[in-house]
């Protein structure tokens, strides 16, 4: 069998040496050995080993310490330390300083090939290093906002466009889609930039304090009211006021807030008086406002006062092609404050990302990006660091047994291919009395076209036959937001 990898075994004990000689002798595994870490350290240069295996308690210099100078030779190179003396706290120890994985003796031979198979795969996933394109500019990195696809790119252009305007913006989308940040960009390039931002989430105040909070109070206004308060519209004067989740405002604050923005006045709560404010508002919310208004739940009038220039920001599976860009800024940004993370993703980890539906949209893969990096082994991080539900992921079978379709094509000549095709659907729905063709496969195909168009919904609607609109509801109706795999 040809050679293919080295692994560098570091034991003083000769009987280990001779268990691994005989484990991996015919194996594709070149074996090295050292019998001190001192020795060690002097073959890594010679040998360029895939792999280094070490113990913990040597002669001489011990696997930790071995294990602390190897890293700054090398950072990449997997090192799996095994012990017959394991303790909590050297296992803690060994991964603090990179090692791989840990072992204790005596060991089981396959949990050992197990764990080398996995260190030495990921030691070729360290070789083979994504690119990526040049990243965006340093002053985008300072927004936090990044994004080279279309539906972003549009984004971006509004902003520019808006520099020189005051008008009210309601920015639209998904939780976690980056919403403040988009009203941030606004502000940081508007002519208000060197007056105050300040923002509210509406949703996260409770309805009896976020009156006050907005306008202020007088004192005596209510029980706890010991004095006068300024609320954020006068605190922001000249500024800009960003109201999160606007569409969790209750009708008696909608109806304030509309007069603000009829007449750029109000009056603090218990009081008669009025202040009047020069502030521009941007808003934001992750309801359809549209369908609130159906619903009586927010006011007409306000809607339209705010729908003045409407920012609609796509949710992650609608922009997949930014996710190496997203990825890129999460480790740099997160390197800051992390003593170690990855530099780099293997393209297993990419694809992996890529598939994901991210309901939580950047929020979410901040996160997991954050934890992957915390958790990796070494300067690329790799499919296993990724959580168990991003590292299963297959593309996504369809409902409709394959058997059932394949058989329906090879049978059947293209003039007869619908045919065949029916009668294989409708063989696969007498099988089991619920399943329900017509809803079935619909909904097959619609996540097959946002499969196909990486979940792109214009191009997916025309492969469809169907608008936009129709898509959506779609969407909706068979929840496949929550379940679609993009790949």
């Amino acid at each position: 069998m040809a050679i293919t990898d080295k692994l560098l075994l570091v034991d003083d004990e000769v009987d280990v040496q001779y268990s691994f000689r005989r484990i991996f002798d015919g194996s594709s595994i070149e074996l090295f050995t050292a019998t001190s870490g001192e020795e060690g350290l002097k073959l890594i240069p010679k040998v360029r080993p895939d792999l280094v295996i070490m113990d913990i308690r040597m002669g001489g210099m011990n696997g930790l310490e071995t294990l602390r100078r190897l890293r700054r030779l090398d950072a990449k190179l997997p090192v799996i330390m095994m012990t017959a003396y394991g303790t909590t706290q050297t296992a803690i120890e060994a991964m603090k300083l990179g090692a791989f994985d840990y072992l204790l003796k005596p060991f089981e031979v396959p949990k050992l090939k197990e764990i080398v198979g996995r260190a030495i795969k990921a030691a070729r996933d360290m070789r083979q290093v994504v690119s990526y394109q040049p990243l965006l500019e340093t002053e985008d990195y300072d927004l936090g906002i990044i994004g080279r696809t279309e539906g972003m790119q549009g984004v971006f252009k509004t902003i520019g466009q808006l520099a020189n305007s005051d008008a009210t913006v309601l920015i639209t989308g998904e939780s976690g889609t980056g919403k403040e940040l988009v009203a941030r960009a606004i502000y940081h390039h508007s002519r208000r930039s060197q007056n105050p931002f300040l923002a509210i989430n509406c949703a996260a105040i409770p309805e009896s304090l976020l009156e006050s909070e907005l306008f202020g109070h007088e004192k005596g206004a209510f029980t706890g009211a010991a004095g006068q308060r300024v609320g954020k519209f006068e605190q922001c004067d000249g500024g800009t006021l960003f109201l999160d989740e606007i569409g969790d405002m209750s009708p008696a604050t909608q109806t304030k807030i509309l007069r603000v923005l009829q007449s750029g006045a109000f009056e603090r709560v218990g009081g008669n008086h009025s202040v009047s404010v020069n502030v521009r508002i941007i808003a934001a919310t992750n309801k359809v406002l549209e369908r609130a208004v159906a619903a009586r739940e927010f006011r007409e009038d306000l809607f339209y006062r705010l729908n003045v220039v409407r920012i609609e920001l796509p949710a992650l599976r609608e922009r997949v092609g930014d996710i190496p860009l997203l990825v890129s800024y999460f480790l740099r940004k997160h390197a800051r404050d992390e003593a170690k993370m990855p530099q780099s993703v293997s393209p297993e980890a990419l694809e992996a990302l890529a598939r994901h539906s991210w309901p939580g949209n950047v929020r979410e893969l901040e996160n997991v990006i954050r934890r992957a990096g915390v958790m990796a082994k070494g300067e690329v991080l790799l499919l296993a660091d990724l959580p168990p539900e991003l590292q299963g992921m297959e593309r996504r079978e369809s409902a409709v047994p394959r058997a059932f379709a394949a058989e329906a094509v090879e049978s059947s000549m293209p003039s007869t291919q619908p045919e065949a095709l029916a009668n294989a659907l409708f063989r696969w729905a007498r099988t089991d009395s619920s399943r329900k063709v017509i809803p079935t496969v619909e909904r097959e195909l619609i996540i097959q076209a946002l499969t196909e168009t990486r979940g792109n919904q214009v191009r997916a609607a025309k492969l469809l036959g169907i608008t936009r609109a129709t898509l959506r509801k779609r969407v909706e109706k068979y929840r496949i937001r929550q379940e679609l795999q993009i790949s």
